[in-house]
């Protein structure tokens, strides 16, 4: 069956007189959330990298806390190879929003020595993890709200929305506290943090809807557009100075988009001729593929290996 973009969201009146309709209900529990972390923690962040899954989460903060401005510091961890077209998105929203934004960079790890390279190509994606608690313990943040959704891989899944972090960091999945009749515990000792994922319930589909719906503005990269690239291994790897081509590689010009944004190194686009949000949820929604497991070159470890990362202190 083709799925067209007509038939796959509706922006009429009609959707907006239904009594709660799936995105209405998914915005409100996401608000709810966003509201328990500023009541129960004292100094809580929201990760903002610019990528769509922030985006959104900002737009709700927003929405939620008018007309006054949330009360969280925006944060991001740049690992020094993010792309330009993304950090500038990064600046001009939160600079729109009203609301502080630090920047920690990998780069000043690696300086310091907190952070070793194997070597030189490595990808920094799984480094950040030491940048992300430096920033947590120097901003002295009780609560990091970040967009990790449980549809993304299996590590993700096992999350609670609120996600106890002990005083290294680290996660521990079997201490996880319940979360019934949606009561969050937010209750931390000294020197421990929650992780808050407002939007963990939400489907890729889901965030494309509300995009759409809201018209929330996201970096140019997740649309169509001409890029060279070279096929390796059944993905698409940008054609970029950071990322080394093997023997018999040559760059083609394709049409593609990004499904997810992050480290240069590490996110494949994939091939679209999508250019709206409407299209992409056509496309996401005909998709055989994850997000993450398609696009992402780091996340195609085990689901082990991604739980070791987290218990180390990973988004």
């Amino acid at each position: 069956m083709t799925v067209t973009a007509e038939a796959v969201v509706d922006l009429g009146p009609a959707q907006a007189a239904a009594p709660l309709g799936h995105l209405e209900a998914l915005e409100s529990e996401a608000i709810y959330i966003l509201r328990e972390a500023a009541a129960q923690f004292e100094r809580p962040i929201l990760l903002f990298s610019g990528g769509k899954d922030s985006a959104v989460i900002l737009h709700l903060a927003l929405k939620g806390f008018a007309p006054g401005t949330p009360p969280f510091t925006l944060l991001h961890v740049d690992t020094g190879y993010n792309y330009p077209e993304v950090l500038e998105f990064r600046d001009s929203t939160a600079e729109a929003a009203g609301m502080r934004l630090e920047v920690r960079s990998v780069e000043d790890s690696i300086a310091q020595g907190r952070v070793v390279l194997s070597r030189p190509d490595e990808s920094r994606n799984a480094h950040q993890s030491v940048t992300l608690l430096d920033a947590i313990e120097d901003l002295a943040a009780d609560a990091c709200i970040g967009g990790a959704r449980r549809d993304e891989e299996k590590a993700r899944a096992k999350e609670r929305v609120f996600s106890h972090r002990d005083a290294f960091g680290g996660w521990d999945p079997r201490r996880q506290r319940p979360e019934l009749w949606a009561l969050y515990h937010g209750a931390i000792a000294p020197g421990e943090h929650m992780r808050v994922f407002p939007i963990s319930d939400w489907t890729e589909a889901d965030v494309w809807r509300y995009i759409a719906r809201e018209r929330i503005a996201l970096p140019p990269l997740y649309f169509a557009h001409q890029r060279d690239v070279v096929e390796r291994n059944g993905r698409l790897i940008p054609a970029h100075p950071l990322i080394s081509l093997k023997d018999g590689e040559a760059p083609e010009t394709r049409s593609v988009r990004f499904r997810t944004v992050g480290d240069i190194t590490c996110t494949c686009p994939v091939e679209s001729e999508a250019a709206t949000p409407e299209d992409i949820l056509a496309e996401t929604l005909a998709a055989e593929t994850s997000e993450r497991g398609a696009t992402r070159l780091d996340d195609a470890a085990s689901e082990a290996a991604m739980e070791r990362r987290k218990t180390a202190g990973y988004f």
